[in-house]
């Protein structure tokens, strides 16, 4: 089997679009579930040594959930957009499991808290609400296989690189200028984050991918990626 790479990886997937996940709209409607927090900036939702016990969903803000290295250096594993859950992973811990990350406000943010158990009465009541469930499981695995791929790279431009395009995918808008281009709306920090390099070295290499025209980006103005130019360059050679 050839192990070429074709550049495909990081498609949309458009097959899988008519697959809906679970987000805040499966929720009972008489509120039955929903236990309302407000964080405010920078609060932890959970942290490691929490019991993994309840699953959350974004009703407004956004969420980070993040890991630490071996050096302390915090590494984002996902960023919540609103009406998606989140500690879902509470599923798979065994009984009184830890939840080994930490889930941060971003900016403000009302989070929806529902116990293990309740959610989990719910889905054996509900098989649509089930089906949902199951594929926002598939899909998340399907997001943690292609960060695994970015964190394999060694070499500073392929890494970040892929993150962009893993970005595209997750994040992105498309330019209504430009064909072909796509608008994030990532700091360099949070790349430094994902990709567990250090600011000054993600400073560094969009430095040198904004001069090979793969990138754009300036003062107070979202980053645009040259989608077909940066896959082309990483898969040079």
């Amino acid at each position: 089997m050839s192990t070429e790479n074709t550049g495909q990886e990081f498609s949309n997937h458009q097959a899988c679009e008519t697959l809906t996940g679970f987000t805040l709209e499966h929720l009972p409607q008489d509120g039955a579930l929903r236990h309302l927090q407000t964080y405010q900036k920078g609060n932890d939702i959970w942290e490691a040594d929490d019991l993994a016990d309840r699953i959350y969903f974004l009703k407004k803000g956004q969420v980070a959930v993040m890991t630490s290295d071996v050096e302390g250096h915090e590494i984002i594993l996902s960023v919540i957009k609103v009406g998606e859950p989140f500690g879902e992973l509470c599923f798979c811990s065994e009984e009184k499991g830890l939840r080994m990350t930490t889930a941060r406000a971003v900016i403000e943010s009302d989070v929806i808290e529902i116990s293990y158990q309740d959610f989990l009465n719910y889905l054996q009541s509900d098989a649509k609400a089930l089906h949902s469930f199951v594929i926002t499981f598939c899909k998340r695995l399907s997001e943690a296989e292609r960060r695994t791929e970015v964190l394999a790279h060694r070499g500073a431009e392929n890494r970040l690189g892929r993150l962009l395009l893993h970005l595209v995918t997750t994040r992105g808008h498309s330019s209504t200028q430009e064909n072909n281009k796509v608008i994030l709306h990532v700091s360099h920090d949070e790349l430094a984050q994902m990709a567990a390099m250090s600011r000054s070295h993600v400073t560094v290499t969009m430095g040198k991918l904004r001069r090979q025209n793969l990138v754009f980006y300036e003062r107070s103005r979202p980053l645009t990626v040259d989608v077909p130019l940066l896959t082309a360059y990483l898969n040079r050679d």
